[in-house]
């Protein structure tokens, strides 16, 4: 052998002792299938803000519709009977249940959404 084909030789065994192998492939399941497409697709926070919206819509809609209202009644009489459990005020009628049903509801499903997301994190699903 010549002296290029003997370092020829050597740097083929370094190239080998240089290179790393690929990681093997993570093991396939249905839950690790799931995990992934969780994360690929941002299923989960698409989840959480469609439920979050929707529960602030219906606090929203509360609150117009209870307190927002009535006080525009104030100022044009006739819009009245806005709740079945209301407060009375100057002949206006301000529906509380209504917006503390959806006040507390949306406190709830906040509060689950935060523990469901806080688990995904524990997971490490995004």
């Amino acid at each position: 052998m010549s002296k290029e084909d003997e370092m020829l030789a050597e740097l083929r065994k370094i190239r080998e002792a240089v290179e790393k192998t690929p990681p093997p492939p993570p093991p396939k399941g249905l839950w690790n299938e799931f995990k992934d497409f969780l994360s690929k697709y941002k299923i989960l926070g698409l989840a959480v803000a469609f439920v979050l919206g929707l529960y602030l819509g219906a606090l929203v809609q509360a609150l117009v519709k209870d307190f927002i209202m009535p006080l525009i009644g104030l100022a044009i009489p006739g819009i009245s009977d806005l709740a079945t459990y209301s407060v009375t005020v100057i002949n206006q009628v301000f529906g509380i249940g209504d917006f503390l049903v959806a006040l507390i509801t949306f406190v709830i499903v906040a509060f689950i959404v935060f523990l469901v997301v806080k688990v995904a994190k524990k997971w490490s699903i995004e």
